[in-house]
């Protein structure tokens, strides 16, 4: 896919959830320069996207933990608007949250809703209406990349909600790509263990919550965490290649 032509600027266009730092900026940032227009979606602004590359960055502030925020602002017609006459339109389901980060009968019953809907309904919601679109022509390409993790495939004590949320996404792109929608593309994608806020979050976690925490903290004092530019660039590159949607799940640790 051909990112480097003007004529491309308007012909691809790309939806990133929780653009504001960490993963889903690095992400941001690499679509833009590579000439794609993006919406950011979430709870906060980038100042920084918004400052380097305002004739082509534009964001939306949604809760994307509340479910009607979030329907509300789907029919609202932006998203339509963002992409009507787009070849095609990549949508990166970036946004998630690890918490609650404890055993079965520790959690908090509101943190668990919270991290079920913005785990698993919002990008649910957003693959939806993105196929279900008549912005787009019949042609039109749909790319659909579920940021997954090593924890929807392997269980951890403490991140049974995590696991449970990212196991979701999993199983989601399985089916979906079972039922082959015309010109839908759709991978879950486990970035890798990337130096974030959200690894800040894990380890400073009680030990007795998450018995693996002095591995977190041991990757981190060895430079074993991949930075957020690092993964952006792997996420990127496969989502725009022709290989993208090939096998419904994927690692980019896997990837050629």
């Amino acid at each position: 896919m051909t990112t480097s032509s003007s004529a491309s600027r308007t012909a691809i266009r790309a939806l990133v959830t929780g653009h504001t730092r960490g993963l889903g900026a690095a992400i941001a940032e690499l679509l833009l320069q590579r000439d794609i227009d993006v919406l950011g979606l979430g709870r906060g602004t980038n100042a920084a996207l918004a400052s380097a590359h305002a004739a082509h960055f534009s964001e939306a502030v949604v809760d994307l933990a509340d479910p009607l925020a979030l329907e509300q602002w789907l029919a609202s017609g932006a998203f339509e608007a963002f992409i009507e006459g787009a070849d095609c339109v990549v949508l990166v389901n970036n946004a998630g949250t690890v918490e609650p980060i404890a055993p079965l009968g520790a959690q908090d019953a509101s943190a668990i809703a919270r991290a079920v809907t913005l785990n698993v309904a919002t990008p649910l919601m957003l693959a939806n209406a993105l196929a279900a679109t008549p912005a787009l022509s019949a042609n039109a390409s749909r790319r659909i990349v579920h940021i997954s993790s090593g924890a929807a495939r392997n269980a951890y004590a403490g991140w049974s909600v995590y696991c449970a949320t990212k196991a979701a996404l999993d199983h989601h792109a399985r089916a979906v790509a079972l039922d082959a929608p015309t010109n839908v593309r759709i991978c879950s994608l486990a970035p890798g263990v990337i130096d974030t806020g959200m690894q800040a979050t894990i380890r400073s976690t009680q030990a007795n919550h998450f018995p693996l925490r002095e591995r977190f903290e041991k990757l981190k004092e060895d430079g074993q965490l991949s930075s957020p530019e690092a993964a952006a660039r792997q996420v990127v590159d496969y989502a725009l290649s022709e290989a993208f949607g090939s096998a419904p799940t994927s690692d980019v640790r896997e990837l050629g």
